[in-house]
C-alpha cells in the first residue's frame, strides 16, 4: 500500500481543479439550450471559460472546496486504520499545495484548523466487498449548496403545491419544491440527489450517494426512472435559471434512490449540489495502491464553449425582455452615494480599487466592534478565499468566487450604515432587511458568478493587507485586495428594486402548476 497516499493526493487535486466529462457534458448541453443572449447564457459561458482555466492552471474551480467526503470500498482484510491515517495525510497535503481551502472549523470556537483536518472532518466511509481491488470515491460539496439540502417528512402541506401525501406523487412534490426553494442560492444551475425513505441521518446519506451515480444512466427502478425523467424535464419550467437570474435552465441532473424506513416516518430528503459538480472516483490496486483508473471520464476529454475575455466581462451585461438596455458602469473604489443611487437593476459594474472581503466572522464582529480600517465608501465582497504565500511570504489569491449573501442578512443593512459602506458583493441575493437598508443609506448589491473562483481570482492584482487572520482563519479573514476589472451585476439597487424577490416571485407562481397528481 505504498502508493496509496499519492494516489488519493491525486484524486483530490482533480476533484478539487477538473470538473469530469459527464458534468461537462450536461453544462454544455445546458448552453445549447439556454438562449447565448441572456444573462442566464453568458453567464454559463462564464462557468465554462472558468472550468478551462481552473484545469489549466490546476487550482480549485471553487473556492469553497467544502467538506471532503469519501466513500470507501476495501476487499476482506484490507486495514482501513492504515488507509484512514494516509487519506487525512493526503487530505492535509492537499490544503498546504492550495487545492483545498482551509475549510475545518471548531464549532463551538470558530477557530480553524488549518490543515482541514479535525473532529469529522475528512468524513471517511468504509464498506467492504468481496472484490478484490480498492474503489475510493470523493465528493467535494460546498456550504453554499449544502446549506440549500433540505428534508421532508410526509404527509405534508407543501408550499405551492398543497398536501403531499405517502407516495410517488407525494415525493414528486417534494423534489420540485426543493429545487425551487434553493433558487440562485446553490450556485445554480445544479443537480441533485434524493434519497427515499430511512431515518433522518439515513436518508440524506443515501441522496448524497446518488451523487456518485453516473449524470447519463439509467434508474434501474422503472417508477424512479419516471420521477427523475419528470423533474429534470419540469423543473426547468420554473424559470430559476443560471445563478438565478431566471432562464430556461435550472436543473442539470436528478438521481433518485430508495431504502426501506419505518411505518412512522417517511422522509424525502434532498442533497443538492451547484454546478460545479466537483466528485471523481479511482479503482486501485489493493496491494499497492497504485492507480488502476479513473471511475468517471476525466474532463480533458470534452472541451467546452467558453466565452472569449471580453465577452465575458459582459457576461451579464444584456438585458431582458421588458427591461431598459443594461448600461457598463466603471467605478473606481471607493464609491460615492452619487454612484451608487444611479445604479439601477440589470446594470453591470466594473469596479478597480481596493476591494475588502468580509464573512460571517466579520459581519458578526463588526456589529459590536470598530472595523480596523476606514470603511466608508468601501466595497465588501462575501468571498473566502484560496490563498498561498511564496517564499518571500508575499500572499497570493488563489481562488476568489463568491460566497452565499443570504448568510449574513441579519447583520448586513446595520453594518453597511455603521461604516458607510457603499456596495457589498456575493451570490444568491439578500432579503428585505438589507434591501430597506440599501434604500435609506444609499447601497447596491452585485452579483457575482458563483463558483467562478478563477475568473475572478485573475481581477486581484495585489494583496494590500490582512486583518484577523489569526482569529478567524483564511476564509473568514479581512482581505484587502487591489482590484481591477472586477465585474457583476446589480441585482439589488437603491430604490427598492430586486431582481431576486422577482425570479422568486415569478418561479412561486410556476411551481402552483404541478400542483395536480401526476404518479397515481
Amino acid at each position: 500500500m505504498q502508493h496509496f497516499e499519492d494516489s488519493v493526493y491525486k484524486l483530490i487535486v482533480e476533484t478539487s481543479t477538473n470538473l469530469p466529462g459527464d458534468v461537462r457534458v450536461a453544462i454544455k448541453a445546458a448552453q445549447e439550450a439556454e438562449d447565448r443572449a441572456t444573462r442566464a447564457g453568458l453567464s454559463l459561458s462564464t462557468i465554462a471559460e472558468n472550468i478551462e482555466m481552473a484545469e489549466c492552471n490546476v487550482s480549485p474551480i471553487c473556492q469553497d472546496t467544502g467538506m471532503p467526503t469519501f466513500f470507501v470500498h476495501t476487499p476482506v482484510g484490507a486495514n482501513q486504520i492504515v488507509m484512514k491515517q494516509a487519506i487525512r495525510n493526503a487530505i492535509a497535503r492537499a490544503t498546504k499545495d492550495g487545492k483545498l481551502r482551509t475549510n475545518s472549523v471548531d464549532s463551538l470556537t470558530g477557530a480553524n484548523t488549518g490543515d482541514n483536518l479535525g473532529p469529522g472532518t475528512p468524513v471517511i466511509h468504509f464498506e467492504q466487498w468481496e472484490k478484490e481491488d480498492i474503489d475510493i470515491r470523493l465528493i467535494l460539496k460546498g456550504g453554499g449548496c449544502e446549506n440549500k439540502n433540505i428534508q421532508y417528512s410526509l404527509p405534508a402541506e407543501i408550499e405551492g403545491l398543497g398536501k403531499a401525501g405517502r407516495d410517488l406523487d407525494g415525493i414528486r412534490k417534494c423534489i420540485m419544491h426543493a429545487v425551487y426553494q434553493a433558487q440562485g442560492q446553490g450556485c445554480s444551475a445544479g443537480f441533485i440527489g434524493v434519497g427515499i425513505g430511512g431515518d433522518r441521518t439515513t436518508g440524506y446519506e443515501l441522496a448524497k450517494q446518488q451523487l456518485f451515480r453516473h449524470v447519463d444512466d439509467v434508474n434501474p427502478i422503472e417508477d424512479l426512472q419516471k420521477l427523475e425523467d419528470y423533474v429534470l424535464e419540469n423543473a426547468n419550467k420554473l424559470g430559476i435559471g443560471t445563478m438565478g437570474f431566471g432562464g430556461a435552465v435550472t436543473l442539470l441532473g436528478c438521481k433518485v434512490g430508495v431504502m426501506n424506513r419505518l411505518p412512522a416516518s417517511f422522509f424525502v430528503s434532498v442533497a443538492y449540489n451547484c454546478w460545479a459538480y466537483r466528485r471523481q472516483g479511482l479503482l486501485l490496486d489493493a496491494a499497492t495502491g497504485e492507480l488502476k483508473s479513473w471511475i468517471y471520464p476525466q474532463g480533458t476529454e470534452l472541451p467546452m464553449n467558453a466565452a472569449p475575455e471580453n465577452e465575458a466581462v459582459q457576461a451579464v451585461a444584456v438585458s431582458e425582455e421588458g427591461e431598459d438596455e443594461p448600461r457598463e458602469v466603471r467605478l473606481k473604489m471607493p464609491l460615492t452615494e452619487e454612484q451608487v443611487r444611479s445604479l439601477r437593476v440589470g446594470d453591470i459594474v466594473v469596479l478597480d480599487g481596493e476591494m475588502h472581503t468580509g464573512r460571517d466572522a466579520l459581519h458578526s464582529y463588526l456589529i459590536n466592534h470598530d472595523s480596523p480600517i476606514d470603511l466608508n465608501g468601501g466595497v465588501i465582497y462575501h468571498c473566502g478565499p484560496v490563498m498561498m504565500k511564496d517564499r518571500e511570504g508575499v500572499w497570493h489569491v488563489k481562488a476568489a468566487g463568491p460566497t452565499t449573501s443570504i448568510r449574513e442578512e441579519p447583520y448586513q443593512g446595520d453594518v453597511m450604515k455603521k461604516f458607510g459602506i457603499r456596495a457589498v458583493i456575493g451570490k444568491g441575493g439578500m432579503g428585505a432587511k438589507t434591501l430597506k437598508a440599501l434604500q435609506e443609506h444609499g447601497g447596491v448589491y452585485l452579483n457575482a458568478i458563483g463558483g467562478a473562483a478563477q475568473y475572478y481570482a485573475r481581477c486581484f492584482k495585489k494583496v494590500n493587507g490582512v486583518h484577523f487572520l489569526d482569529e478567524f482563519g483564511i476564509p473568514e479573514a479581512m482581505w484587502h485586495m487591489q482590484t481591477e476589472g472586477f465585474a457583476a451585476i446589480v441585482t439589488m439597487d437603491s430604490h427598492g428594486n430586486s431582481l431576486h424577490a422577482q425570479v422568486d416571485a415569478d418561479s412561486r407562481t410556476k411551481l402552483e402548476q404541478f400542483k395536480e397528481p401526476v404518479f397515481k
